[in-house]
């Protein structure tokens, strides 16, 4: 029932039970077992992580890590002070926002084996999950990280605060392209002059992007979002050090971080984002760690233990 409940809506889950065995559950049981699992798995997530550690004793010499994240759709309940829960009509003291599930993912250079972790959390939450997912996979005092991402500011943050000197950031190059692109439409030959950024680009010269970029930037007059050279310009210009393509291409590292959008959609967008669904925090924050756990193949161990427990 909760590996079910785990991939597809509850209603969904409700049918696959009677499907595949027969057994009529209800919604509502389906629904609580299920998220009961979760949180289970949410609580025992850190020492989850420390086994991971004391199993993985070998170092690796470069690791390569990403971490990216989605918007969930959350439900808030505001109740009235002098009021509890099951006292008031909770569809008329609801607020519903989204919040964002932050993926990281690790692996050692060369390996199709990665570590995944994950967080509704903030961002110093979000940086100690990455960290915990390079730790898993054998990073060492030598170990060199190389980190691939979009544009937000917090991820370059969290790659510093993480792991300082032994990490370099890289933004996206197709993240980059895209503003490139954009910023092409107001250029003469624009599609010969895209080519001639990106070439520029992979050979690590993006101080030479902002001077091709410089002579069509649009006047102060026009607004940000009607001026994308200048847009493209500024987002090039605020983050230097972040385009050294090259190097990362010599060395025979990613210049792109499809892998954890990739992953984002299945591991938490799959199930999260499901049409109609809204979420308490706490129980999508569990449900995250559920499809983490599973994501880490420590599906199997999970209920092992709950077997021994019940003996």
């Amino acid at each position: 029932m909760t590996d079910f409940g785990a991939d597809d809506s509850f209603k969904d889950a409700v049918k696959k039970m009677k499907e595949h065995y027969g057994i009529n559950i209800s919604l509502s049981a389906t629904c609580k077992i299920t998220e009961q699992h979760a949180k289970i798995i949410k609580m025992e997530e850190d020492s989850v992580h420390k086994e991971s550690l004391v199993k993985n004793k070998k170092t690796s010499a470069t690791i390569i890590a990403e971490i990216d994240g989605g918007m969930v759709p959350i439900v808030e309940f505001i109740i009235p002070n002098d009021k509890t829960e099951g006292e008031v009509d909770l569809r008329k003291h609801r607020n519903l926002v989204y919040k964002e599930a932050r993926l990281a993912i690790a692996h050692e250079q060369g390996s199709v084996t990665p570590v995944f972790a994950a967080t509704m959390g903030n961002v110093d939450e979000a940086g100690k999950q990455l960290r915990f997912a390079a730790e898993a996979v054998g990073m060492g005092s030598t170990t060199k990280i190389h980190g691939v991402g979009d544009g937000a500011l917090w991820i370059a943050s969290q790659f510093e605060n993480q792991f300082g000197l032994q990490s370099t950031y890289l933004i996206d190059f197709y993240h980059l392209c895209e503003y490139l692109s954009a910023a092409s439409k107001s250029i003469p030959n624009s599609e010969a002059w895209v080519e001639q950024q990106k070439t520029l680009l992979k050979h690590s010269q993006s101080d030479q992007v902002l001077s091709n970029l410089k002579p069509y930037i649009e006047a102060v007059n026009v607004a940000d979002e009607k001026a994308p050279v200048r847009a493209c310009y500024r987002y090039i210009d605020n983050r230097p050090g972040q385009f050294k393509y090259k190097e990362a291409l010599e060395k025979d590292l990613p210049i792109g971080s499809g892998e954890v959008e990739s992953e984002h959609r299945y591991i938490s967008q799959k199930r999260l984002k499901l049409s109609g669904a809204w979420w308490k925090i706490d129980n999508a924050e569990n449900m995250l760690s559920l499809r983490v756990l599973r994501a880490n193949d420590g599906w199997n161990s999970y209920w092992d233990k709950r077997r021994q427990l019940a003996a």
